[in-house]
């Protein structure tokens, strides 16, 4: 249990700078919790992160200037998809999705690097009217993998808001706290519903993921857009290495 705690306190520091704390969370269940069915280990997960993702939301309402009406949009979109992705889950072979999500982890991390004054200042791409549009498109995209997936669901909403409307990092950060709140109550209700939340591990690992969700929030907040740009980068990486090992073991069987 102390393990899994400290995995917790990792994965909400990390989560709440730019997304990514599944890359560390989940595979500590795995591998502490291996008598566990798959659905056990993402509902408990899932049960143990949301919180302090809230926790981090919050931390950055109080110092970014969060556009509500784009967190509208993106977090119906993502809370609907969500629950449809959950269900999914169950039905798709992640030996099929993977290496998808490879291919578009280094198609971000090309095009992250290459453009060093991405999400440093606002540029919108897109007329102010369409931008809800856009936020309910992301919202539904990453809602969707984050109910049938999880990890990094939270970088690619920060990539969605920042790449294509063109918000800065810390506002994209924001939005994207809030969104994938949303999509993780939608998709605990079906693990909810269907008993696979273990309580008492979910809930000291929610209470550890909280503290590392505040420390990890105010440190990005004080650090700004280009501390947040970089470690983006380097959970694009952490990613690209995760699916490309399972990617590389699959085609090993």
């Amino acid at each position: 249990m102390i393990y899994a705690c400290l995995a917790a306190l990792m994965a909400g520091f990390v989560d709440a700078i730019v997304g990514g704390g599944g890359l560390i969370q989940a595979p500590a269940m795995f591998i502490l919790f291996p008598s566990f069915p798959v659905p056990r280990i993402i509902g408990t997960n899932r049960f143990a992160s949301f919180m302090g993702t809230a926790v981090a939301a919050w931390q950055y309402s109080r110092k970014v200037e969060v556009p509500w009406r784009t967190v509208l949009y993106g977090g119906v979109g993502a809370g609907a998809m969500s629950f449809l992705g959950a269900r999914f889950s169950s039905m798709i072979s992640s030996e099929v999705l993977k290496p998808i999500i490879l291919v578009l982890m280094v198609a971000i991390a090309i095009y992250t690097y290459l453009k060093k004054d991405l999400g440093h200042q606002e540029q919108f791409q897109v007329a102010g009217y369409l931008i809800p549009a856009y936020g309910l498109l992301i919202g539904i995209t990453c809602g969707f993998y984050n109910g049938l997936v999880g990890p990094g669901t939270g970088s690619l909403l920060v990539f969605g808001f920042v790449s294509l409307i063109g918000y800065n990092f810390l506002t994209g950060s924001a939005i994207s706290k809030f969104i994938n709140v949303v999509a993780d109550v939608f998709s605990l209700i079906f693990f909810l519903w269907h008993g696979y939340v273990s309580f008492e591990i979910a809930i000291p690992m929610m209470l550890c993921n909280m503290v590392g969700s505040f420390l990890g929030s105010r440190t990005a907040i004080l650090r700004g857009n280009g501390f947040v740009r970089m470690f983006f980068l380097c959970v694009i990486g952490a990613l690209l290495l995760r699916f490309g090992w399972d990617v590389f073991l699959g085609l090993q069987k």
